[in-house]
């Protein structure tokens, strides 16, 4: 028993201590052994699976995040193209719509213009008509006066103004 004398106070003061202290050492590393230890590790397998279904999912997930970006980037560009055609197209519409508005724009002063050249030969018709009438009662009063006798018979005040009239368009402006 030497060397259990060393112990101090830690010698059990009944050598049985000892001895039912390594059994139920014996007996607890057992049940350990057989039934803590393979739980645990059965739990590590589980949670080891689990982890690396994770990983598997969230590569699956990156994989399919890494397709659905490159989709988006090809519909993107088709988009993109698609908008610089609708602006060349809107562009060369702008270009036929100026065209036409130039074509209408011209079209409606040469009708403007027409117009109202058709409204000055009326005028002037209508100013002819009214200076003949007046310068034909100016004529027939002054050839009154020259000649002595009164003009008032229509038809031959009418015969005297159509014959100085007749006159005045014969000889040109200057000799007049």
């Amino acid at each position: 028993m030497l060397p259990l004398e060393g112990l101090g106070p830690l010698l059990p003061e009944h050598p049985e201590e000892l001895f039912i202290g390594i059994v139920l050492f014996v007996i607890i590393w057992f049940v350990a052994a057989k039934v803590v230890v393979p739980r645990f590790e059965a739990m590590y397998a589980e949670r080891t699976e689990e982890i690396q279904g994770g990983i598997e999912k969230a590569e699956a997930a990156q994989a399919e995040a890494d397709a659905a970006r490159d989709e988006y980037r090809a519909q993107l560009t088709t988009a993109r193209d698609e908008a610089s055609r609708i602006r060349e197209d809107a562009k060369a519409q702008g270009s036929a719509i100026i065209a036409d508005m130039r074509q209408q724009a011209t079209e409606e002063s040469s009708r403007l213009l027409s117009n109202a050249k058709a409204q000055i030969d009326a005028e002037r018709a209508t100013a002819v008509t009214q200076l003949r009438t007046e310068v034909g009662g100016l004529a027939t009063t002054l050839a009154g006066r020259i000649i002595g006798e009164s003009l008032d018979d229509d038809a031959r005040a009418a015969r005297t103004v159509d014959r100085f009239i007749a006159d005045l368009e014969s000889h040109p402006a200057g000799q007049a």
